[in-house]
């Protein structure tokens, strides 16, 4: 049999809050540990003849946290094993032993496993002090973070946000980039250095911007980020965007939005999406920014009509995404390898393929041709289709016979126009012609939809450099002939060798 190990809180720091409980406890014990001996209360425990000893050494030994708390877990169960039965052992960690002791926790689970009885005596913790000297009430919404693992993900303005373990400037200078993440730099956020301590305390409000470009940080020290629902807060949260759709498609909001379906957005959504591929071709970060809004937008609307009618709602779309992203990466996420894209591609179709299995559908059953949108662009369809079939071995040898199938295509486009067929037909030739240029841009790794792009977008600056020279020398465009218009065509060119 073993001893009994007791964890007790020694509180925020004013040595008058220890409990009478805790107090005899520590006498009592055959052994007192102590996490750490940077703590107000020390002094008190030496006054009153307690003798302990802490784990400080570790911190100084060991290069993380997570290390420390391990070795204090072995290092308590080691000595909970081997001390006579009946007899106490005491390990006193500051605040409360259920707020923020990594430790403790590991003792709860292995414990029991190791036979021996634990008992935990809570203490004040330093949220005991932090509601009454920053004053606020928890029960509005309230959260506790570690500013060791926090994430921007975690924070919500409309809580009150405790950020604790801020030991120095460098936890504090981490705290504040992700705070800076969502909130403004301006806004006025609290340090607090050892609430509650008599001739210690400092409470310090200043703008975020300057959080650590303060002094005084330690062991005692947390931020407290005040509750907000004005707009300089919320404004950066999805929750936001969420609820002023809401607003906008509700009684109360706007007629316009009201009335719309998805078919009247259907050329919203394509017209947004060409609106940022605009923006990516002119590599303009700030009005991609604005234009992705703009996408974004048209998703939350489309998402809102259905949480509407009770079908999903906008966060049924991200956990399907997520978990669709989770089980397509196995590379990433599961215990598959991937060296390079091709192999992770492989991995995402042959998930894909696991996907339908499991809804019942056999992919084999499937066309090869299956999965390419029917709305798509016809170019972009075309090559989409090409690919398919040429993983089935449904393709070309190589680039020649492309290019005398190409060439093959206009001859009889050509005869059809010389010899009169109908519209119809020569149509269906132009068609052939078009797809069969598609296939040469696989051959050459190209997408043949960025290629035309980059025509279309050649072809308009030299339009446009015709018609600036044309203005210059006082010459409507109409009134030019050709020849004039052809030389000025060649200068562009010209002019873009030289860039």
């Amino acid at each position: 049999m073993s001893a009994t190990l007791t964890i007790v809180g020694l509180g925020s720091g004013n040595p008058d809050r220890l409990t009478l409980g805790i107090i005899k406890k520590l006498k009592a014990a055959s052994a007192v540990y102590v996490r750490t001996a940077e703590h107000p209360v020390m002094a008190a425990l030496a006054e009153m003849e307690i003798a302990w000893e802490s784990f400080d050494g570790l911190y100084e030994s060991l290069s993380s946290f997570p290390e420390v708390y391990e070795a204090i877990t072995a290092t308590l169960i080691e000595k909970a094993a081997a001390a006579p039965q009946g007899t106490e052992i005491v390990y006193a960690v500051p605040g409360h032993p259920m707020v923020a002791e990594s430790a403790v926790s590991l003792l709860r689970g292995r414990c029991p496993e190791a036979g021996i009885e634990l008992n935990i005596l809570g203490g004040e913790s330093f949220l005991d002090e932090a509601f009454v000297r920053l004053g606020f009430d928890p029960i509005e919404g309230f959260q506790l973070l570690d500013a060791s693992g926090i994430r921007s993900s975690q924070l919500h303005p409309e809580l009150h946000t405790l950020i604790g373990q801020v030991y120095d400037s460098f936890t504090a200078s981490e705290t504040k980039l992700c705070l800076m993440e969502l909130y403004p730099p301006e806004y006025e956020v609290i340090a607090a250095h050892a609430l509650g301590v008599e001739g210690e305390e400092q409470i310090l409000r200043v703008p975020l911007y300057e959080l650590d470009r303060l002094d005084g940080y330690g062991n005692l020290s947390l931020v407290y980020v005040p509750a907000s629902r004005a707009d300089e807060a919320r404004n950066r949260t999805f929750a936001r965007l969420h609820e002023i759709v809401d607003i906008l498609r509700s009684p109360e909001g706007c007629p316009w939005d009201r009335e719309q379906t998805h078919e009247s957005l259907r050329k919203n959504l394509i017209e947004e999406t060409y609106e940022v591929l605009e923006t990516i071709d002119e590599d303009d970060p700030d009005h991609m920014k604005e234009e992705l809004g703009d996408l974004l937008l048209q998703i939350m609307l489309h998402s809102q009509m259905e949480e509407e009618l009770g079908t999903f709602s906008v966060y049924d779309v991200i956990e399907g995404l997520n978990e669709k992203l989770l089980f397509r990466h196995p590379h990433v996420f599961g215990d598959q390898a991937a060296g390079n894209a091709e192999e992770a591609l492989q991995n995402w179709e042959g998930m894909k393929a696991e996907e339908k299995r499991r809804k019942g559908v056999k992919p084999e059953a499937l066309s090869a041709l299956s999965g390419v949108p029917r709305d798509l662009p016809a170019l972009m369809k075309a090559y989409k289709l090409q690919k398919k079939a040429s993983r089935v071995g449904f393709d070309w040898d190589n680039t020649s016979d492309v290019l005398a199938k190409i060439r093959e295509e206009v001859d009889e486009l050509q005869e059809a126009i010389e010899t009169g067929q109908s519209a119809g037909e020569q149509m269906l030739e132009l068609g052939d012609l078009l797809f069969a240029a598609t296939n040469v841009a696989r051959f050459i790794g190209a997408d043949p939809e960025e290629a035309l792009t980059r025509t279309n977008r050649k072809f308009v600056a030299r339009f446009e450099y015709i018609e600036q020279r044309l203005r210059d020398r006082g010459v409507r465009l109409e009134d030019s002939p050709l020849e004039e218009m052809e030389a000025l065509w060649q200068e562009a060119k010209a002019e873009e060798r030289k860039q």
